[in-house]
């Protein structure tokens, strides 16, 4: 599904037009990332918590020029599903 789509099962689904839902779905996605930006973590209950990992400084190869790259400690945005979130898809074949 892509946001296009989520914005129109929404606005079918409340009655309200495509342009006051997709204001409030990149509304949404921003202050999520303005949240992780910050460094907090965002929970939806029933849903799941978006969050930051950080991942460890490491030293990498680079194949092509066979030599060894320095890859500094880095935060990444993570997602743990809920518990009403799992349960849901739990029996769900994936495509």
């Amino acid at each position: 599904m892509t946001k296009a789509d989520l914005v129109n099962e929404i606005a079918i689904n409340t009655g309200y037009d495509k342009r006051t839902i997709t204001l409030i779905v990149e509304n949404f996605i921003d202050e999520i990332k303005d949240s992780l930006t910050k460094g907090e973590s965002i929970y939806l209950r029933g849903f799941g918590t978006f969050e930051l990992k950080t991942r460890a400084a490491k030293v990498a190869r680079n194949i092509r020029a066979k030599q060894s790259v320095h890859v500094p400690e880095h935060s990444i945005p993570a997602f743990k599903a809920g518990a009403e979130l799992k349960e849901a898809v739990r029996n769900v074949k994936a495509k």
